[in-house]
């Protein structure tokens, strides 16, 4: 999904009530992001399209929002009536998932997904995920798998020009069940990457972890491992995703370092 979307969520034993209730708890004018507005494990990276006037947004994106109802093909049509018609649990007032369209296979990276905060706007070429139903353990285990270089790889095998809905329905996402050690170890990896400050600190406590820049680099390898194992890679699996990841781009060290948390996990059985 996308809209056209700073402090932290709204709730609706706030006070809020209607559009502009909400747009009052904010700043008035909100950044507009594009897809270099963020970047892997790095929310905001300072670029944006544009700003917007926070009250002209929230007006706007509830309007829309109960028009797309309508629609069953749309993702809200999965919203109770109760979310739907309360602006507070609008997502542009929550951290959510958001990749960017724009990709090719010959790029470093071509799957660029980040947990944005909330309080913003952003345009069609950043779309993001609408969460229905789960938690935020599963959108922080979501989060870790496309931010890993097992599954980007997957999807540089049909990326061209744009990571568009119908390539990004393509991706295949291992889930082994809530109380797997790995998986867990996923979810606890992503928020500690991905919760980098006070603007994410209600889904960091629903994640359950931390932020930890000094193990950033070592979290990112073993975070490919858990990953790779979900997928029930081998290691000659793990060299050829590494090895073809990238023309021109050396991940020797990096596959170096995963395959050490690789074995690991193998030796726990």
């Amino acid at each position: 999904m996308n809209d056209a979307t700073p402090s932290s969520p709204a709730s609706a034993e706030s006070g809020i009530h209607g559009p502009e209730d909400a747009a009052s708890e904010f700043n008035e004018i909100w950044p507009v992001y594009k897809g270099t507005s963020f970047n892997l494990w790095e929310p905001d990276t300072g670029v944006y399209y544009d700003s917007a006037d926070a009250q002209t947004m929230i007006t706007h994106l509830q309007e829309k929002r109960l028009s797309q109802r309508r629609t069953r093909t749309s993702a809200f049509a999965e919203q109770d009536e109760s979310v739907a018609d309360d602006p507070a649990t609008l997502p542009c007032l929550n951290p959510r998932i958001a990749f960017r369209d724009v990709a090719r296979s010959t790029d470093t990276r071509t799957l660029i997904a980040a947990l944005i905060p909330g309080v913003r706007v952003i345009v069609h070429q950043a779309p993001y995920l609408l969460r229905t139903l789960g938690a935020g353990r599963d959108e922080a285990y979501l989060l870790g798998v496309l931010s890993s270089m097992p599954c980007d790889w997957q999807s540089r095998r049909t990326v061209e020009l744009h990571m568009t809905f119908e390539q990004f329905g393509l991706l295949s996402i291992p889930d082994p069940g809530e109380g797997h050690p790995v998986r867990d170890r996923v979810v606890e990896i992503a928020g500690r990457l991905a919760a980098v400050d006070e603007r994410f600190a209600e889904w960091a406590a629903e994640v359950g972890s931390a932020n930890d820049e000094t193990a950033k680099q070592d979290l990112i390898c073993e975070l490919d491992a858990c990953v790779a194992h979900l997928y029930g890679l081998d290691e000659d699996d793990l060299a050829v995703v590494y090895e073809t990841f990238s023309e021109t781009v050396d991940y020797s060290d990096r596959h170096a370092a995963v395959r050490t948390h690789f074995r690991k996990l193998h030796d726990c059985g």
